[in-house]
């Protein structure tokens, strides 16, 4: 098993739709990169603990690479823009990979690499490319938001469409 940590916007859009990849056993929100130990949800929402809303994923890398993992990443969220996704706004929403050694850095450098060069986006790729410090756990009402709370007006009108999107290009993907 190995693991990802990303940061792509709201934590509960990438939770959503990695519950949907064979090959990623378990997903845990919370936040990493900042200052601030143990941070709370709102003092990140606060923006000043420098942390990212990010998803930590367990997986089974015969089932799903890192490089997989990645490509998921970049065609559901906008990794053009700083400290923003849609109507979501602040340092805690930018676009983010922590990466745990020197492959799974190289591995991202290459898949930004290869999207710029494809023009894959309109503006350029923005997403930091950082060392794992530490990753804190998010709250335990964060965990599994999507599943639990699929009418909430931020998943019917925000997750739904993304998910919808993510079975559209990856159904072979899907667990």
């Amino acid at each position: 098993m190995e693991k990802a940590t990303l940061g792509g916007g709201c934590f509960w859009c990438l939770e959503a739709v990695y519950q949907e990849v064979d090959g990623v056993k378990s997903i845990v929100s919370g936040y990493a990169g900042g200052h601030v130990p143990n941070p709370t949800y709102e003092q990140v929402c606060a923006g000043t603990t420098g942390h990212v809303e990010v998803v930590q994923l367990e997986f089974d890398p015969a089932k799903v690479t890192y490089r997989e993992i990645l490509e998921v990443f970049f065609a559901i969220h906008d990794p053009t823009t700083v400290d923003r996704q849609g109507n979501d706004h602040g340092p805690q929403y930018r676009s983010a990979i922590f990466w745990r050694d020197d492959a799974q850095r190289q591995v991202a450098e290459d898949v930004i690499a290869t999207l710029t060069s494809d023009k894959a986006f309109g503006d350029p790729i923005v997403t930091e490319v950082t060392k794992l410090d530490q990753f804190w756990p998010g709250e335990k009402y964060h965990q599994d938001y999507y599943r639990r709370n699929p009418a909430q007006p931020y998943c019917a009108f925000v997750i739904s469409p993304k998910l919808a999107k993510f079975r559209k290009r990856f159904a072979k993907k899907g667990g």
